[in-house]
């Protein structure tokens, strides 16, 4: 597998772990979608940005989790 393949598997999976457990943090996930690039009227993903987005979804959880203690 690839490391995109590999981020948007991890991406899909952090994603479900926050409507399984943290329901009440789904209204953010609107707010967290990633910003896709434009380059040359082409829709371009880096796998810098993919990771900025995972560790964003992790963020908002931890911090969910800090306040809620």
């Amino acid at each position: 597998m690839d490391a995109i393949q590999e981020l948007l598997s991890k991406i899909t999976a952090k994603t479900r772990e926050i409507e399984d457990n943290y329901p009440e943090l789904q209204k953010y996930l609107d707010e967290q979608r990633i910003t896709l690039p434009k380059d040359n009227n082409e829709t371009h993903i880096d796998k810098s940005s993919l990771e900025d987005y995972l560790n964003s979804l992790q963020s908002l959880i931890d911090n969910y989790e800090k306040e809620n203690k």
